[in-house]
Parts: C-alpha cells; sequence; structure tokens
C-alpha cells in the first residue's frame, strides 16, 4: 500500500512541477487544427466510399 500512495505521490508532483501545460490560446489553436484535419480525413473516406460503392454497383449490373 505504501507504494501505491508513493507512485500517487510521485506522479502528482510530476503533473504539478515538470509538466509545461500549453496556453489557452495555443489550446485553441491545436483544438481547431485538430478539428479541420477530422473533417478533411472523414469528407477524403466519404469521397472514397462513395467512388468504391459505385463501382461496384457498376460491375453487379454488368
Amino acid at each position: 500500500m505504501e507504494k501505491l500512495v508513493q507512485s500517487i505521490r510521485e506522479s502528482y508532483n510530476e503533473l504539478i512541477n515538470k509538466v509545461s501545460w500549453p496556453s489557452w490560446p495555443n489550446l485553441q489553436q491545436s483544438t481547431i487544427l485538430v478539428l479541420v484535419a477530422s473533417l478533411i480525413i472523414a469528407l477524403l473516406v466519404f469521397i472514397m466510399d462513395s467512388l468504391s460503392k459505385q463501382i461496384v454497383d457498376i460491375l453487379y449490373n454488368i
């Protein structure tokens, strides 16, 4: 049990004193970048899925 308490204390100390947290504007900028990238990737997957569906439909109708 003592090792668990020591591990929790060390983790807390590291989070408070050693981790460099991003500033609020930097965090907002990173969040927007992730959202835009996610939307672009989702759009590309949608386009590829639609094209492959059309190709498969054409092949099955032949």
